[in-house]
Parts: C-alpha cells; sequence; structure tokens
C-alpha cells in the first residue's frame, strides 16, 4: 500500500510516520515544507493543479493529512487548516489515484460540553475559538467533498515531542526550573480543568488502522476519560522525584486563570498576573466518547497518562 503523508514533520505527524513505516506492507511518500520532507509542498499557498499532477504521478491509495497549524490569528489559521484541507480535496477530485484520504481533525472542534458528559460524534460543534472554528470548516470540506474519507478527532495529545509551550509541556518545563533553582514551592494556575488526553503514538496506531479500514465520517480518538490538569501536575511531579509543595492559584470568573500553568513569578510581584483562558476554547471539561473507535477501527487507547508524563518530563529534564 502507498501512502502520502502530508505533516510528516510535525507533532502528530512524526509518530505517524514511525508507524507507517514499521508496517512492511506501507510504502510512505512524505510530502511537506521541509527540505527533509520527500516532496517539498505548501498546502496553504500551493494550487491543487500542482497538487493533482504530484498525486498522478505517485498514485498513493492513501493520502494522511497530519498538517495545520495550532497558533496564530485567525487568518494563519485559517490558511493552514481550512484553506490547506480545501487543496487537498480538490486535488484528490481532480485526480486519478482514487485515493482514500485520512484526515486528522480535533477535540477543539466541539468546543466546551457540559461537565461530566462524554462527548460523542454525533454531538453538534460549537467551536470556542478560532482554531476550532478552522479545524471545524476542514471537516466539514472533508465531508462534503464525496471522496472515500475519515476524519480522526483527536482531543488532547499528549507523550514524547509534547510542544514546549503546551499545558502539559509548560507544566513540566515550571516543575524543571523549580526543581533546577532548588524552589519547593511551585505556584500553579489553571489546574482546575480536565482534558481527555491520549498518547500520541496512540494516536499513530489509530491513524494506521483508519488507513486500512473502510470508516467513513468523524471518528473520536482519546482515552475516553477525563483528566484534571491538578492530577496530572500530582502525577508529573512523582514521576519527575519532586517533593517540593504544589500550589494552585485561584481562578478568576469567566474560565480565566491569575496566571497560566508555569507563568514564571516577578519578585517582588504585588499584583494580579495576566489572565489566561486555557487555549483551545473548550471550557473546562471535555471528554471524549470513543466507542466508535472501538466498534469500526478495533482501536483502543494502550499508553497511560503516567508513561505519557514520565515521557514529557524525560525531555523536559534534559533540556537546558
Amino acid at each position: 500500500m502507498r501512502v502520502l503523508l502530508i505533516g510528516a514533520n510535525g507533532y502528530l505527524g512524526r509518530f505517524v510516520a514511525d508507524r507507517l513505516l514499521a508496517d512492511p506492507a506501507v510504502q510512505l511518500t512524505a510530502l511537506g515544507r521541509g527540505d527533509d520532507a520527500d516532496v517539498r509542498f505548501d498546502l496553504a499557498t500551493g494550487s491543487p493543479g500542482a497538487l493533482t499532477r504530484f498525486l498522478d504521478a505517485v498514485h498513493p491509495g492513501v493520502v494522511v493529512n497530519c498538517a495545520g497549524a495550532t497558533r496564530g490569528g485567525a487568518r494563519e489559521l485559517t490558511r493552514h487548516n481550512t484553506v490547506a484541507v480545501a487543496t487537498v480535496c480538490e486535488a484528490l477530485r481532480r485526480s486519478g489515484c482514487g485515493a482514500r484520504l485520512v484526515q486528522i481533525g480535533c477535540g477543539a472542534e466541539y468546543g466546551p460540553s457540559q461537565p461530566g458528559s462524554s462527548t460523542a460524534e454525533d454531538a453538534v460543534p460549537r467551536p470556542g475559538g478560532p482554531y476550532g472554528v478552522s479545524k471545524l470548516a476542514a471537516t466539514e470540506l472533508v465531508l462534503g467533498s464525496g471522496l472515500d474519507a475519515v476524519v480522526l478527532r483527536v482531543f488532547s495529545p499528549a507523550g514524547p515531542g509534547t510542544p514546549a509551550g503546551s499545558p502539559l509541556g509548560r507544566l513540566a518545563e515550571a516543575m524543571r526550573r523549580a526543581m533546577q533553582s532548588g524552589d519547593n514551592d511551585l505556584k500553579l494556575g489553571g489546574l482546575g480543568v480536565q482534558r481527555d488526553f491520549v498518547d500520541v503514538r496512540d494516536v499513530a496506531r489509530a491513524v494506521h488502522a483508519a488507513s486500512l479500514s473502510a470508516a467513513q465520517g468523524v471518528i473520536n480518538i482519546g482515552s475516553g476519560r477525563a483528566v484534571r490538569l491538578r492530577e496530572a501536575a500530582s502525577v508529573l511531579a512523582r514521576v519527575a522525584g519532586y517533593g517540593g509543595a504544589l500550589h494552585e492559584l485561584d481562578g478568576l470568573p469567566g474560565g480565566h486563570l491569575r496566571s497560566a500553568i508555569g507563568h514564571p513569578r516577578a519578585d517582588g510581584d504585588q499584583g494580579v498576573p495576566v489572565a489566561y483562558p486555557y487555549p483551545d476554547g473548550c471550557g473546562s471539561w471535555q471528554q471524549a466518547d470513543v466507542r466508535t473507535a472501538r466498534d469500526r477501527l478495533g482501536w483502543r487507547p494502550r499508553i497511560s497518562l503516567e508513561e505519557s508524563l514520565a515521557d514529557i518530563w524525560m525531555e523536559a529534564a534534559c533540556r537546558i
């Protein structure tokens, strides 16, 4: 099976590439903006016609799109998350390769949900920010394309390679700095937020399974369990061997926080730090209903949050 992987150098794409390369039946071609891609192509600026010509030459059986942006303004997010997917869909429609499309979506497309609930694929999406809006627009393009396509809505990925600017990445960095400076009191904000964390290697397994399946539509990929960031911080402290005290800063009304996770303290700071909302626009709670992934892909998460956090800590501890 020939697979074209778009975004192989991204956070999720690197693990998807490793998983696909481990399958001897897969012949992988990587397309991206970096110099190390097999083929250099920018989805946000490239034409559908140019991509069509490449598809007709390579003739993949599956196209996996892991490319996209998680940060930036509405214009940048739309260009990288929505326009890019429109280019992929149009190129596949024009091409004679007949490839199946596996699109990586995200849980932020759903927006805020009721605490205690599990969000299933039939929930009405109400994204709470420009990132979720741009990803939802991409999903709608894929679903309305008429292609053989599936969208994997990945909730909160964790594990090795977690970006330092993500909530778990900031948490690990704050703990590393506290241990390095001998600080036995670590003050953190935003620990009341609950998210459904799923290891990136489990996400890669789901992409592999989706590539081989005939499943279409939207499929949630998560652990099926919401975890409070306070609990994640405690687990991280245990795996890091941090013996200090974790102090949670108070929240402000409206879902804002007195301090972001790991927000550095200034000596003699007398005022209230700048308020930072949790960046995905999903409010205080998110938990995936993952029964569809089990039933249609034969997929279940295997890697525990403790193992994911241990890998995040290992990378943070090696950072100078």
